[in-house]
């Protein structure tokens, strides 16, 4: 194949299965082979098609969801417009970025690769208690200190308050706090609660479905990994232990946490380097 016609099989490709008459919306190299015949006349065998999409920039890999209510729009004024604001607000008072999320820990595990014997899948017992340790998260973008509260039932807003409240009886400099839209972080109560605590507090608030925007997910994956992957805890208590532990080693660790900034940057084109 020319240059020019590998440029636009690449075009095809990303076009997707589907917008070139295809049944199916996954690739695969026999598809991609006839597509290569199909439009250029050239026939290549399977394995060297694999090889071509590499040198092509393509790689075989899983999809992901992303809800269909996004506002790209939103999202670019976010990342435009109100973080380069909020930062250069937060550089001037010397005060604190924190990105805040909840995350729940179930009690009947989560499971996750590991290598094992050929033909010996690994089995992992499960209590099947219905029961999560609910925590709640914030990192801070300057220094990657943690703040976390874990506890039992559901968030609400009176919780969320509290947890806030400890952060701001933790610290001295004016806290950015930017969360998403979940009810407990917009209810009239909270409102009230950021309203009353102004001279310390601003709510910055990230556009709808955008988790993608909070690098504290990538804590919880963490956490997951280190305290419920693969584990088997038959009494809640094990739960909130392995997990409080995990959060533990995060804490004391800033540099590590600080790294997650650098997986954020990756996916919302953010630069960490800002922060210096």
């Amino acid at each position: 194949m020319t240059p020019k016609q590998k440029k636009r099989l690449g075009e095809l490709i990303e076009a997707g299965p589907l917008v070139v008459g295809c049944e199916t919306a996954c690739w695969t190299s026999v598809l991609i082979r006839v597509l290569i015949w199909r439009e250029f006349g050239v026939l290549y065998n399977c394995q060297y098609v694999c090889t071509l999409l590499h040198n092509l920039g393509f790689s075989f890999q899983k999809a992901r969801f992303v809800s269909d209510h996004l506002d790209a729009a939103r999202r670019q004024h976010w990342l435009q417009q109100e973080w380069p604001r909020m930062l250069r607000a937060a550089q001037r008072q010397k005060g604190l970025i924190l990105f805040e999320d909840e995350a729940s820990f179930a009690q009947w595990g989560s499971l996750s690769y590991t290598w094992a014997r050929r033909g010996q899948q690994p089995a992992v017992k499960t209590s099947g208690k219905r029961k999560g340790y609910k925590v709640f998260g914030a990192i801070e973008y300057f220094s990657g200190r943690l703040f976390y509260q874990g506890m039992e039932g559901r968030f609400t807003s009176d919780s969320y308050q509290t947890f806030v409240q400890t952060i701001l009886a933790q610290t001295q400099a004016h806290v950015f706090l930017i969360h998403d839209g979940a009810r407990y972080h917009t209810s009239k109560a909270t409102q009230q609660f950021f309203a009353d605590h102004a001279e310390r507090l601003t709510a910055c608030p990230l556009p709808s479905y955008s988790p993608d925007y909070n690098p504290i997910e990538y804590l919880w994956k963490k956490t997951k990994k280190r305290a419920t992957h693969n584990q088997y805890c038959k009494e809640f208590g094990a739960l909130t232990v392995s997990v409080d532990k995990a959060l533990a080693y995060f804490a004391t660790h800033p540099d590590t946490v600080l790294g997650l900034f650098g997986l954020y940057s990756e996916e919302s084109g953010l630069e960490l380097k800002q922060a210096a």
